[in-house]
């Protein structure tokens, strides 16, 4: 993390907001699918099996990602976030957004609420868009990660935006189109677009940097850019024109193709690495990319398969596998630099204080890590052989995850200035 250039930081409240709250979503998402443990083996298009969707995606995902992005734009382009302003009241829309949308998905109320919720999530889109758009432009130099980012906005704004027009087909149909198949494309633009983009962004930064590698061969990176770009809008135009068209699993396999020139170049930073040892987080990004890669192989096997449970599953590894994964791994590499900064970028060096590490619980975060790895398991077992028991005592392991993830969350922004003299 010395590598940041922390004079360019944004203000905290463009930032920490973002992690507390999206930590409290996913106590809030653990506790959901613990009280309606039943919808993960229904049919994907359920009010509590939408509701815990929606709050993983926008409250949980989305939330943590918007924080880490602020702190990251400037870190990327090596400018000061454009405006910390905006991004502070991104957090407003987006909190009370994916709030009113969770509470209407619960208990189906379509109408205004639903739609004020998606109408206050496409702005907090449109806020964040216009962050990194012109944090972008004022860049001095060209890189691939900017690509990713700017792709991955486009692409959010473009899904927020469809899911406000859903809710108000819901009440108000207008839609030619089945509105199942219209979902169907609204969820892997955020998938493919908003979250995969996003993520190969900025990993593609944040793993050589803290496995202190490095990789010559970042034209994989663009390969992987356009790669997937080009399979996931074939499979929107295709999908929209043509829903009943086979033709999704070779744009399936041209993203697959992207993100295993992404995969290539992180393996390739990990074998030139400087520090050897694999620590806990690097290991949440291992398990985040298997879940991945696993999802992507399951789509077939959805295809020529009956039963929900194939379904339930590719969501399940992608949401609570490799989203989460991720976002567990990296909370602890970002957020406590972060508020580290926030109480010592004037003190360093001037009197002795503590290190970022120390602002946390190491011990915890190794036994969520355990913890994770049960749930994730023992859930997707459940799922597969439908069987509630064994969903219902996983879904307890997630409750104690999220709490874990949760106490040292606030733990870390409950920090107080410590120092001694040298």
């Amino acid at each position: 993390m010395s590598h940041i250039d922390i004079g360019k930081a944004p203000p905290g409240t463009a930032v920490l907001p973002f992690y507390f709250t999206g930590a409290l979503a996913f106590f809030i998402l653990c506790l959901l699918m613990f009280l309606s443990a039943e919808s993960l083996t229904a049919h994907y298009f359920n009010p509590h099996l939408l509701t815990m969707v929606h709050t993983a995606a926008i409250g949980w995902g989305t939330m943590v990602i918007f924080g880490a992005a602020h702190q990251l734009l400037p870190v990327i382009c090596e400018r000061d976030l454009y405006s910390p302003s905006a991004a502070g009241f991104s957090w407003y829309t987006l909190a009370t957004g994916a709030a009113l949308l969770g509470f209407s998905f619960w208990n189906f109320t379509t109408g205004w609420l639903m739609i004020l919720g998606g109408s206050l999530v496409v702005c907090s889109s449109l806020l964040y868009c216009v962050n990194v758009f012109f944090t972008t432009r004022i860049c001095k130099k060209y890189s691939v990660q900017k690509l990713f980012l700017i792709s991955s906005a486009v692409w959010l704004l473009f899904t927020t935006t469809v899911g406000l027009l859903l809710a108000i087909n819901l009440s108000n149909s207008f839609f030619e189109k089945n509105h199942l198949d219209i979902l169907k494309l609204h969820a892997h633009a955020g998938l493919a677009g908003w979250f995969l983009q996003l993520i190969a962004g900025v990993s593609s930064k944040l793993v050589p940097m803290f496995l202190l590698g490095k990789s010559g061969k970042e034209k994989l990176l663009i390969y992987a850019f356009v790669l997937q770009n080009a399979g996931l809008s074939a499979f929107l135009l295709d999908g929209y024109f043509s829903a009943s068209s086979a033709r999704f699993m070779v744009y399936a396999l041209i993203v697959l193709a992207g993100i295993a020139c992404w995969m290539a170049y992180l393996a390739d930073t990990y074998k030139n690495r400087i520090k050897k040892k694999t620590d806990i987080q690097m290991k949440h990004t291992f398990i985040s990319m298997l879940c991945l890669l696993a999802a992507v192989l399951l789509i077939p096997v959805i295809h020529f398969f009956k039963g929900n449970q194939w379904t339930i599953l590719y969501g399940t590894l992608l949401f609570m596998g490799w989203i989460t994964a991720i976002i567990l791994g990296k909370t602890f590499k970002t957020l406590p630099f972060i508020v580290w900064n926030e109480h010592y970028k004037n003190l360093s060096g001037k009197v002795k204080v503590p290190l970022p590490k120390h602002l946390y619980n190491e011990k915890l975060v190794a036994i969520q890590f355990r913890l994770f790895i049960a749930a994730l398991l023992s859930l997707a077992a459940g799922i597969v052989f439908n069987h509630i028991f064994v969903i219902r005592c996983s879904l307890a392991i997630w409750i104690a995850v999220s709490v874990l993830y949760l106490y040292n969350v606030v733990k870390t922004l409950m920090h107080k200035t410590t120092t001694t003299d040298l």
